[in-house]
């Protein structure tokens, strides 16, 4: 289940947060360097088509696999073409869901990203439609 949350149509304020051009490694760690190199626009870097962009709030673990959780904010742009293994919010009959987009031989299907949800099969009965391509996902780790 996703709930939807229309931002609002006025220009946010940019949001600069300092940014460190090295990379952080996962690995060993190394020594950071004790300034930031320029700054990062969230707004900007977040969104790439201001009137198609919407935020979605995740709720159920059929997408733990793609490292989508429960509770976590999901960027959605309404304006990026859905490709074949996309994440994508869809509307089936009327309900919002979040799936990967996959066509096999022709046919569409939901994939989740957790074994215990069943596959959907797209069929011409049902009243589907992308609603979104999700860009982004953001989540909370404390």
């Amino acid at each position: 289940m996703i709930s939807v949350f229309i931002p609002p149509q006025q220009d946010p304020e940019p949001l600069f947060i300092p940014l460190f051009c090295d990379l952080i490694k996962a690995g060993f760690p190394s020594p950071a360097d004790d300034y930031s190199d320029s700054s990062l626009d969230f707004n900007e870097y977040l969104v790439k088509n201001k009137a198609a962009t919407f935020i979605v709030r995740v709720q159920g673990d059929s997408m733990t696999g793609a490292a989508i959780n429960s509770g976590d904010l999901l960027v959605v742009d309404r304006s990026v073409k859905p490709t074949n293994n996309a994440i994508v919010v869809a509307v089936i009959n009327g309900e919002f869901t979040v799936k990967r987009l996959v066509k096999e031989l022709g046919l569409y299907y939901l994939y989740p990203e957790n074994p215990d949800y069943p596959v959907i099969k797209i069929t011409e009965e049902m009243g589907f439609q992308v609603w979104g391509v999700v860009t982004n996902a953001i989540h909370n780790f404390l």
